[in-house]
């Protein structure tokens, strides 16, 4: 053999060898999420307590006996640079390709993972599509399905609290918020003395919802309940225009508006709330909870905004015991290991996993009651039965 060519054979076999990315001692985690547009506000909070499991997992000895690395690509908050981001961190050698909290903007770097026969994480999705109906066998969601957030607000009021009529207001704007409004349609017919007394439609940037709220007003009786299908931004204003209406109903909402940030639009904001994984209040009947809300508070400096951190924390968890059980970061043996996991324990609530389903149909929640402008934790709950998947996929 000629000595260029022997040199030229041990500089690429160098080459490859030195690849930070394919260290035989480190385990690949890419992270293809927003740095930059409105998607970020969602991915970096949830990515930064993927960071903290990840320093965790490193600290206590790493995975397999290998430290995780993280690496990054910026989806932009761009379907297109979201494929590109997905392909980037997958060069990059990544066995776990975590993707935006949307399943449209997370979707296009979680095909690239499937199609490479890698596991993905939508980071907080919440609609049926960011797992097996719309990316394909080897994804998964960190998340509550918004459905079950809908189910879990009316069955604990009408249990809890006594509500007997409710009024549905559906924000149009968002696959997550008609969500929420699914859940409450599929449990309410179960709640043998509910009554659902009107429903009405709304889009998040309208200005007014006078008309809605004169309906509601024109009812013989007011509601117990308005189950409030929205988030922010329009959230803040549909609120205040409700209250400042006289209405004083019990106003039940998802998970989207968890958060004491914007309640200084609404002072004094009584009788409203809302399903949390985990509380942000420092309250949560978990003590290593309120850890980790110092915890993260350490390490980016700010507390953490709304629940929607607390599961980039669990997908790390639970993607971690799957590869430790499964001994191997193969996606195919990893995959097997998480759909055993039944009401699996993480710091954030329990994970079930099947080989039909790859989110939560059925999950504890937190109840967060808001009175006087002050948020707190008052209850926990667990809708009775889990949201079938043909009705979920259905909608």
């Amino acid at each position: 053999m000629r000595l260029t060519t022997l040199l030229g054979i041990l500089a690429g076999a160098s080459a490859l060898w030195l690849t930070p990315a394919q260290a035989a001692d480190e385990i690949v985690v890419g992270f293809a999420t927003a740095a930059s547009g409105f998607m970020q506000a969602y991915d970096k909070p949830a990515q930064d307590a993927a960071l903290i499991r990840i320093e965790e997992i490193n600290k206590a000895g790493g995975l397999l006996g290998k430290k995780l690395k993280p690496v990054f690509a910026d989806t932009k908050t761009d379907q297109a640079e979201g494929a590109k981001a997905g392909l980037a961190v997958l060069d990059q050698g990544a066995d776990l390709v975590i993707v935006s909290c949307d399943y449209d903007f997370g979707a296009p770097a979680a095909l690239q993972a499937q199609a490479a026969g890698k596991v993905s994480f939508f980071l907080c999705a919440e609609s049926i599509k960011a797992g097996i109906p719309g990316v394909g066998p080897f994804s998964f969601s960190a998340s509550v399905l918004a459905p079950v957030q809908g189910a879990t607000m009316s069955e604990w009021a009408y249990s809890k609290k006594n509500a007997r009529s409710f009024y549905r207001l559906l924000d149009s704007w968002t696959v997550y918020n008609k969500g929420i409004c699914d859940g409450f349609d599929w449990m309410l017919p179960r709640l043998k003395e509910a009554k659902l007394v009107g429903s009405d439609t709304f889009k998040n940037d309208d200005a007014s919802i006078a008309s809605q709220i004169t309906r509601i007003k024109s009812l013989p009786k007011e509601p117990d309940a308005i189950m409030l299908c929205t988030m922010m931004p329009g959230a803040v204003s549909a609120i205040k225009q409700i209250r400042a209406a006289g209405i004083k109903s019990m106003i039940l909402n998802g998970s989207g508006v968890d958060g004491s940030y914007w309640m200084n639009a609404v002072p004094d904001l009584s009788n409203f709330y809302v399903p949390v994984q985990g509380s942000v209040y420092g309250d949560d009947p978990n003590a290593k909870v309120n850890e980790f809300n110092k915890k993260y508070k350490e390490v980016t400096g700010g507390d953490p905004s709304s629940q929607y951190v607390y599961p980039g924390y669990v997908l790390i968890d639970v993607w971690a015991k799957a590869v430790e059980r499964a001994k191997s970061t193969d996606a195919a043996a990893v995959v097997a290991e998480l759909e055993k996991m039944n009401n699996e324990p993480t710091l954030f609530g329990p994970r079930t996993f099947t080989k039909d389903i790859h989110h939560q149909n059925q999950g504890r929640y937190l109840i967060v009651d808001t009175e006087a402008g002050k948020p707190k934790v008052i209850d926990q709950w667990t809708i009775s039965e889990k949201i079938p998947l043909d009705y979920l996929v259905s909608k």
